[in-house]
Protein backbone atom coordinates (compact mmCIF):
# COMPACT_ATOMS: atom_id res chain seq x y z
CA UNK A 1 0.00 0.00 0.00
CA UNK A 2 1.02 3.37 -0.82
CA UNK A 3 1.95 6.01 1.83
CA UNK A 4 -0.52 8.13 0.23
CA UNK A 5 -3.64 8.99 1.78
CA UNK A 6 -5.90 10.62 -0.41
CA UNK A 7 -9.21 11.77 0.67
CA UNK A 8 -11.79 10.95 -1.68
CA UNK A 9 -15.89 11.95 -2.16
CA UNK A 10 -17.91 8.74 -2.87
CA UNK A 11 -18.46 9.00 -6.31
CA UNK A 12 -15.30 7.95 -7.73
CA UNK A 13 -15.23 4.89 -9.21
CA UNK A 14 -12.46 2.72 -10.58
CA UNK A 15 -13.17 0.29 -13.27
CA UNK A 16 -10.73 -2.22 -15.12
CA UNK A 17 -10.65 -3.68 -18.65
CA UNK A 18 -8.52 -7.48 -18.32
CA UNK A 19 -6.05 -5.83 -20.55
CA UNK A 20 -3.29 -5.16 -17.18
CA UNK A 21 -5.47 -6.04 -14.00
CA UNK A 22 -2.13 -5.86 -11.63
CA UNK A 23 -1.63 -2.06 -12.46
CA UNK A 24 -4.70 -1.59 -12.38
CA UNK A 25 -5.06 -2.94 -8.89
CA UNK A 26 -1.68 -0.92 -7.89
CA UNK A 27 -3.57 2.44 -8.98
CA UNK A 28 -6.71 1.10 -6.66
CA UNK A 29 -3.91 0.24 -3.91
CA UNK A 30 -2.75 4.08 -4.40
CA UNK A 31 -6.49 5.25 -4.08
CA UNK A 32 -7.12 3.29 -1.40
CA UNK A 33 -10.57 2.23 -3.75
CA UNK A 34 -11.44 -1.22 -4.49
CA UNK A 35 -11.88 -1.61 -8.62
CA UNK A 36 -15.23 -1.88 -9.63
CA UNK A 37 -16.68 -5.14 -10.19
CA UNK A 38 -16.80 -5.70 -13.85
CA UNK A 39 -16.87 -8.73 -16.27
CA UNK A 40 -15.22 -9.81 -19.67
CA UNK A 41 -15.98 -12.59 -21.02
CA UNK A 42 -16.35 -14.59 -24.82
CA UNK A 43 -18.91 -16.19 -26.69
CA UNK A 44 -18.24 -18.72 -28.69
CA UNK A 45 -17.54 -17.51 -32.07
CA UNK A 46 -14.91 -15.04 -30.05
CA UNK A 47 -17.05 -11.61 -29.71
CA UNK A 48 -15.89 -9.96 -26.53
CA UNK A 49 -18.78 -9.14 -23.88
CA UNK A 50 -18.53 -7.14 -20.89
CA UNK A 51 -20.55 -6.38 -18.12
CA UNK A 52 -20.71 -4.14 -14.83
CA UNK A 53 -21.15 -5.54 -11.19
CA UNK A 54 -22.46 -2.82 -10.16
CA UNK A 55 -24.52 0.71 -10.52
CA UNK A 56 -22.22 3.71 -11.90
CA UNK A 57 -25.05 6.01 -12.06
CA UNK A 58 -24.28 9.89 -11.80
CA UNK A 59 -20.75 8.75 -10.48
CA UNK A 60 -17.13 9.65 -11.69
CA UNK A 61 -16.00 6.98 -13.63
CA UNK A 62 -12.09 6.29 -14.37
CA UNK A 63 -11.49 2.97 -17.09
CA UNK A 64 -8.19 1.72 -17.17
CA UNK A 65 -7.60 -0.27 -20.57
CA UNK A 66 -3.77 0.17 -22.17
CA UNK A 67 -4.78 -0.65 -25.49
CA UNK A 68 -1.40 -3.32 -26.05
CA UNK A 69 -1.35 -6.82 -27.73
CA UNK A 70 -4.14 -8.27 -28.52
CA UNK A 71 -4.24 -4.41 -29.51
CA UNK A 72 -7.96 -5.25 -31.27
CA UNK A 73 -8.95 -6.79 -28.87
CA UNK A 74 -8.24 -4.57 -26.08
CA UNK A 75 -9.67 -1.81 -28.02
CA UNK A 76 -12.78 -3.14 -28.37
CA UNK A 77 -13.15 -4.43 -24.77
CA UNK A 78 -12.35 -0.29 -24.04
CA UNK A 79 -14.87 0.77 -26.51
CA UNK A 80 -17.73 -1.88 -24.65
CA UNK A 81 -17.25 -0.90 -21.14
CA UNK A 82 -17.31 2.57 -22.33
CA UNK A 83 -20.52 2.21 -23.77
CA UNK A 84 -22.24 0.43 -20.83
CA UNK A 85 -20.60 2.77 -18.27
CA UNK A 86 -22.65 5.53 -20.54
CA UNK A 87 -25.80 3.62 -20.57
CA UNK A 88 -25.94 2.78 -17.16
CA UNK A 89 -25.92 6.19 -16.43
CA UNK A 90 -22.29 7.45 -15.66
CA UNK A 91 -21.96 11.12 -14.78
CA UNK A 92 -18.47 11.11 -16.25
CA UNK A 93 -16.11 8.87 -17.94
CA UNK A 94 -12.45 8.92 -18.26
CA UNK A 95 -10.44 6.99 -20.26
CA UNK A 96 -6.99 5.91 -18.72
CA UNK A 97 -5.29 4.34 -22.02
CA UNK A 98 -1.40 3.98 -20.62
CA UNK A 99 -0.51 2.54 -23.83
CA UNK A 100 -2.32 3.96 -26.74
CA UNK A 101 -2.50 1.17 -29.66
CA UNK A 102 -2.41 2.23 -32.93
CA UNK A 103 -0.43 5.56 -32.12
CA UNK A 104 2.12 4.49 -34.57
CA UNK A 105 -0.46 4.74 -37.70
CA UNK A 106 -1.08 8.49 -37.57
CA UNK A 107 -0.24 9.37 -41.30
CA UNK A 108 -0.47 7.89 -45.20
CA UNK A 109 3.26 7.04 -45.58
CA UNK A 110 2.72 5.26 -49.36
CA UNK A 111 -1.06 6.57 -49.99
CA UNK A 112 -2.72 3.92 -50.15
CA UNK A 113 -3.40 3.41 -46.49
CA UNK A 114 -5.84 4.09 -43.31
CA UNK A 115 -4.70 6.32 -40.65
CA UNK A 116 -5.68 3.99 -37.67
CA UNK A 117 -4.69 6.79 -35.00
CA UNK A 118 -7.33 8.77 -36.01
CA UNK A 119 -10.32 5.52 -36.35
CA UNK A 120 -9.96 5.09 -32.74
CA UNK A 121 -10.00 8.48 -32.04
CA UNK A 122 -13.23 8.98 -33.17
CA UNK A 123 -14.53 5.21 -31.94
CA UNK A 124 -13.32 7.05 -28.33
CA UNK A 125 -15.94 10.13 -29.34
CA UNK A 126 -18.59 7.86 -30.49
CA UNK A 127 -18.87 5.69 -26.83
CA UNK A 128 -18.37 9.32 -25.08
CA UNK A 129 -15.74 8.93 -23.74
CA UNK A 130 -15.52 12.54 -21.89
CA UNK A 131 -11.19 12.85 -21.52
CA UNK A 132 -8.56 10.27 -22.06
CA UNK A 133 -5.18 10.24 -20.25
CA UNK A 134 -2.30 8.44 -21.81
CA UNK A 135 0.94 8.28 -21.27
CA UNK A 136 4.26 8.71 -23.79
CA UNK A 137 2.26 8.75 -27.08
CA UNK A 138 4.18 7.47 -30.22
CA UNK A 139 2.83 10.44 -31.83
CA UNK A 140 1.69 13.61 -30.58
CA UNK A 141 -0.70 14.52 -33.37
CA UNK A 142 -2.82 12.04 -31.76
CA UNK A 143 -4.03 14.90 -29.52
CA UNK A 144 -5.54 16.77 -32.73
CA UNK A 145 -7.52 13.25 -33.94
CA UNK A 146 -8.98 13.00 -30.55
CA UNK A 147 -12.34 14.37 -30.33
CA UNK A 148 -11.89 14.65 -26.72
CA UNK A 149 -9.66 16.68 -24.31
CA UNK A 150 -6.17 14.41 -24.09
CA UNK A 151 -4.11 14.48 -20.46
CA UNK A 152 -0.63 13.63 -21.71
CA UNK A 153 1.53 12.36 -18.91
CA UNK A 154 5.33 10.94 -19.01
CA UNK A 155 7.38 8.73 -17.32
CA UNK A 156 10.43 10.14 -18.18
CA UNK A 157 10.90 11.50 -14.55
CA UNK A 158 9.89 7.91 -12.84
CA UNK A 159 12.13 6.65 -15.55
CA UNK A 160 15.05 8.80 -15.07
CA UNK A 161 14.98 8.17 -10.89
CA UNK A 162 15.73 4.39 -12.18
CA UNK A 163 18.76 5.63 -13.84
CA UNK A 164 19.98 7.77 -11.31
CA UNK A 165 20.44 4.63 -8.90
CA UNK A 166 24.08 4.20 -11.11
CA UNK A 167 26.82 6.47 -11.78
CA UNK A 168 26.62 8.38 -14.97
CA UNK A 169 29.98 10.19 -15.17
CA UNK A 170 30.78 8.75 -18.41
CA UNK A 171 27.07 8.11 -19.94
CA UNK A 172 25.55 9.94 -22.93
CA UNK A 173 21.78 9.46 -23.63
CA UNK A 174 20.89 8.42 -27.20
CA UNK A 175 18.25 8.49 -28.99
CA UNK A 176 17.95 6.01 -31.78
CA UNK A 177 16.57 7.98 -34.24
CA UNK A 178 15.13 11.18 -35.06
CA UNK A 179 11.67 10.55 -33.82
CA UNK A 180 12.47 10.57 -29.92
CA UNK A 181 15.33 12.99 -30.19
CA UNK A 182 12.84 15.60 -28.06
CA UNK A 183 12.16 12.47 -25.71
CA UNK A 184 16.16 12.07 -25.47
CA UNK A 185 16.38 15.51 -24.39
CA UNK A 186 14.17 15.56 -21.54
CA UNK A 187 16.22 12.56 -19.95
CA UNK A 188 19.39 14.44 -20.91
CA UNK A 189 17.89 17.43 -18.52
CA UNK A 190 17.29 15.90 -15.72
CA UNK A 191 20.32 13.22 -16.15
CA UNK A 192 22.34 16.30 -17.02
CA UNK A 193 24.19 14.47 -19.63
CA UNK A 194 25.29 14.90 -23.30
CA UNK A 195 22.90 13.92 -26.38
CA UNK A 196 23.57 11.52 -29.63
CA UNK A 197 21.01 10.54 -32.25
CA UNK A 198 21.15 7.71 -34.43
CA UNK A 199 20.20 8.02 -37.73
CA UNK A 200 17.95 5.43 -39.24
CA UNK A 201 16.24 4.02 -42.41
CA UNK A 202 13.51 1.28 -42.31
CA UNK A 203 13.73 -1.23 -44.78
CA UNK A 204 10.82 -2.72 -43.52
CA UNK A 205 8.37 -3.62 -40.85
CA UNK A 206 11.16 -5.62 -38.34
CA UNK A 207 14.00 -4.16 -40.20
CA UNK A 208 16.34 -1.29 -39.48
CA UNK A 209 19.55 0.19 -40.87
CA UNK A 210 21.71 2.94 -38.62
CA UNK A 211 22.86 5.33 -41.21
CA UNK A 212 25.06 7.67 -38.63
CA UNK A 213 25.44 8.95 -35.49
CA UNK A 214 25.10 12.40 -34.27
CA UNK A 215 27.38 13.59 -31.99
CA UNK A 216 30.46 12.20 -29.83
CA UNK A 217 30.18 8.78 -28.18
CA UNK A 218 33.61 7.69 -28.30
CA UNK A 219 34.29 5.96 -24.84
CA UNK A 220 31.22 6.57 -23.53
CA UNK A 221 28.50 4.56 -21.77
CA UNK A 222 24.87 4.96 -24.26
CA UNK A 223 22.16 4.75 -22.50
CA UNK A 224 19.12 4.22 -25.16
CA UNK A 225 16.20 6.19 -24.69
CA UNK A 226 12.57 6.08 -26.93
CA UNK A 227 9.28 5.80 -25.92
CA UNK A 228 8.54 1.82 -26.89
CA UNK A 229 10.12 -1.24 -27.39
CA UNK A 230 8.42 -3.76 -29.88
CA UNK A 231 10.32 -5.94 -32.08
CA UNK A 232 13.93 -4.34 -30.92
CA UNK A 233 15.22 -3.65 -34.44
CA UNK A 234 15.65 0.10 -34.00
CA UNK A 235 17.76 -0.53 -30.52
CA UNK A 236 19.46 -3.10 -32.11
CA UNK A 237 20.76 -1.04 -35.53
CA UNK A 238 21.52 2.05 -33.17
CA UNK A 239 23.90 -0.47 -30.87
CA UNK A 240 25.79 -1.43 -33.90
CA UNK A 241 25.90 2.25 -35.30
CA UNK A 242 27.36 3.08 -31.74
CA UNK A 243 29.55 -0.02 -31.11
CA UNK A 244 31.23 1.30 -35.16
CA UNK A 245 31.28 4.91 -33.71
CA UNK A 246 33.88 4.56 -30.66
CA UNK A 247 31.34 3.71 -27.84
CA UNK A 248 31.74 1.68 -24.74
CA UNK A 249 30.52 -1.91 -25.09
CA UNK A 250 28.22 -1.29 -21.89
CA UNK A 251 24.38 -0.14 -23.05
CA UNK A 252 21.68 0.72 -21.06
CA UNK A 253 17.81 0.55 -22.79
CA UNK A 254 15.02 2.50 -21.23
CA UNK A 255 11.61 2.63 -22.83
CA UNK A 256 8.42 3.78 -20.95
CA UNK A 257 6.27 0.45 -23.21
CA UNK A 258 7.96 -2.71 -23.14
CA UNK A 259 5.94 -4.59 -25.84
CA UNK A 260 8.91 -6.79 -26.85
CA UNK A 261 7.03 -8.51 -29.54
CA UNK A 262 8.18 -11.66 -31.12
CA UNK A 263 11.65 -12.84 -30.64
CA UNK A 264 12.59 -8.86 -29.15
CA UNK A 265 14.53 -10.77 -25.88
CA UNK A 266 16.38 -13.15 -27.39
CA UNK A 267 17.82 -10.45 -29.71
CA UNK A 268 18.49 -8.38 -26.99
CA UNK A 269 20.18 -11.27 -24.90
CA UNK A 270 22.88 -11.42 -27.45
CA UNK A 271 23.62 -7.97 -27.40
CA UNK A 272 25.80 -6.23 -24.78
CA UNK A 273 22.72 -4.66 -23.15
CA UNK A 274 23.58 -4.41 -19.30
CA UNK A 275 20.42 -3.01 -18.08
CA UNK A 276 16.59 -3.00 -19.50
CA UNK A 277 14.53 -0.85 -18.15
CA UNK A 278 10.50 -0.37 -19.39
CA UNK A 279 7.48 0.59 -17.14
CA UNK A 280 4.78 -1.72 -16.19
CA UNK A 281 2.30 0.30 -18.63
CA UNK A 282 1.78 -3.38 -20.10
CA UNK A 283 2.11 -6.62 -18.52
CA UNK A 284 4.96 -8.78 -18.64
CA UNK A 285 2.81 -12.16 -18.72
CA UNK A 286 3.27 -12.15 -22.52
CA UNK A 287 6.83 -12.94 -22.79
CA UNK A 288 7.23 -16.20 -23.74
CA UNK A 289 10.49 -16.65 -22.29
CA UNK A 290 10.94 -16.34 -18.44
CA UNK A 291 14.20 -16.63 -18.33
CA UNK A 292 14.68 -13.73 -20.75
CA UNK A 293 12.16 -11.91 -19.11
CA UNK A 294 13.68 -11.62 -15.50
CA UNK A 295 16.31 -9.25 -17.01
CA UNK A 296 13.91 -6.51 -17.98
CA UNK A 297 13.20 -4.29 -14.84
CA UNK A 298 10.01 -2.72 -14.37
CA UNK A 299 9.21 0.32 -12.71
CA UNK A 300 5.76 1.20 -11.62
CA UNK A 301 3.82 4.02 -12.68
CA UNK A 302 0.58 3.39 -10.81
CA UNK A 303 2.10 6.72 -8.66
CA UNK A 304 1.87 8.48 -11.25
CA UNK A 305 -1.40 7.15 -13.13
CA UNK A 306 -2.54 7.68 -9.29
CA UNK A 307 -2.17 11.26 -8.69
CA UNK A 308 -3.40 12.01 -12.21
CA UNK A 309 -7.17 10.54 -11.43
CA UNK A 310 -7.35 12.04 -8.43
CA UNK A 311 -6.34 15.71 -9.44
CA UNK A 312 -8.96 15.71 -12.34
CA UNK A 313 -11.25 13.90 -10.30
CA UNK A 314 -10.93 16.74 -7.92
CA UNK A 315 -11.00 19.60 -10.22
CA UNK A 316 -7.20 20.42 -9.88
CA UNK A 317 -4.86 21.76 -12.43
CA UNK A 318 -2.17 18.17 -13.39
CA UNK A 319 -0.02 20.52 -15.56
CA UNK A 320 3.19 19.33 -13.59
CA UNK A 321 2.40 15.80 -15.10
CA UNK A 322 2.32 16.47 -18.52
CA UNK A 323 4.83 15.10 -21.23
CA UNK A 324 5.79 16.48 -24.17
CA UNK A 325 3.40 16.87 -26.85
CA UNK A 326 5.41 18.49 -29.36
Amino acid sequence: MSEHHYHLSGDLTLLAGSANMPLAQAIAEELGLVLWPAETSRFPDGEAHVQLGATVRDRDVYLVQPTCPPVDGNWIELLLFADACRRAGADRLTAVIPYFGYARQDRRAKGREAIAARVVSDLLGAVRVDRVVALDLHSPSIEGFLPVPLEHLTAVPTIAAALQEERLQDAIIVSPDLGAAKLAERYARILEAPVAVVQKTRLGPAEVKATDVMGDVRDRSPIIVDDMISTGGTIAAAIEALLNAGSRKTFTVAATHGLFVGECLRKFAELPIRRLIVTDSIPAAGVARPELAERVERVGIAPLLAEAILRLHQGQPISGLFGPLS
